[in-house]
């Protein structure tokens, strides 16, 4: 299996990780900690540091029931952090859903939108993705934070994220984004009870099959936490779920992830490169299968030519 990659990004031979800054006072697990703007900025380039190849900077919760904040506020947020991180050489990547502020987040120097919405939260953005030529990020989306539990309804989750995300790299098609653009998530937590969640990740192999590279972003999302959950029935706090988030990087990556959307950084970083190392032997042994078999063939031919 080959390393998906995507134009402008960082190209390497395993799957790489995105670090997650929230530039916000309300995001689900760590909200307020990088709400001002050098704290953020310090710690994008913290995450650099500790192996991230893209920075995403969002100034949006989209935590379930959370409420929208206005353009001109996200905008405050996030402009001059990503222009101080890519001033420093950071590839940055603009978690928004408005297309206003995805052309300000370029103009200030960001090489990729990430748009939980896949353009549907926004109609103008697949034009505006269209016209800077960044890489774009559709996810799986079915409704915005205030009543997104409420569809998460289906009778085969993966078959059905794969088709709906197939509708929408259509219509983004349509719009003017060209396929290399595309990188799809298939929206973990979004819509998606942990059943549903679980099942998307069995099923990564499938939406791969789309043809398009995936962003998986399990980072402490609540089906993590759940899982943990005490013998009283408490789930584990956000960041009680890192450990568990590692193990699903790994197998994201193993499975053939284009990258992953984290909190941590370092134990991610580390996980995706045993992945690789282990992705990589088995391509090795499967040749290695296949030419002996095609020697034995060609051996026992041999004799029979002989006799």
């Amino acid at each position: 299996m080959t390393t998906p990659s995507v134009p402008g990004m960082p190209e390497a031979e395993r799957c790489l990780v995105m670090g997650v800054v929230n530039v916000t006072p309300d995001s689900f697990s760590d909200g307020g900690q990088w709400f001002d703007p050098d704290v953020a900025i310090r710690h994008g380039l913290d995450l650099v540091a500790e192996g991230a190849d893209i920075v995403d900077v969002g100034g949006e919760s989209t935590r379930p029931g959370a409420a929208r904040v206005s353009l001109e506020e996200e905008l405050r947020r996030v402009e001059p952090v990503i222009r101080a991180l890519t001033q420093e050489g950071v590839t940055v990547s603009v978690d928004t859903m408005r297309a206003e502020v995805a052309e300000a987040a370029v103009a200030a120097g960001a090489r990729l939108v990430n748009d939980v919405s896949g353009g549907l939260a926004d109609p103008a953005m697949p034009r505006v993705v269209a016209a800077t030529g960044v890489p774009y990020v559709v996810m799986h989306w079915r409704g915005h934070s205030r009543d997104m539990d409420n569809r998460a309804v289906y009778g085969d989750v993966v078959t059905e994220v794969a088709e709906e995300l197939r509708k929408r790299v259509d219509s983004v098609l349509a719009e003017g984004v060209r396929e290399e653009q595309i990188v799809l998530d298939p929206g973990l937590g979004f819509s998606k009870n942990a059943e549903h969640n679980w099942a998307v990740l069995a099923g990564l192999a499938e939406l791969n099959r789309l043809g398009h590279p995936l962003l998986v972003g399990a980072s402490r999302k609540r089906f993590l936490g759940r899982l943990l959950a005490g013998p009283d029935g408490e789930p584990r706090p956000f960041g009680g779920s890192d450990d568990a988030t590692v193990a699903v990087t790994a197998l994201a990556a193993q499975a053939g992830a284009w990258c992953v959307r984290v909190h941590r950084v370092r134990p991610n970083a580390d996980a995706v490169r045993v992945a690789a190392v282990w992705r990589a032997a088995g391509v090795r042994h499967a040749a290695g299968a296949r030419d002996a078999v095609a020697a034995g063939h060609a051996a026992a031919r041999h004799a029979d030519e002989s006799r």
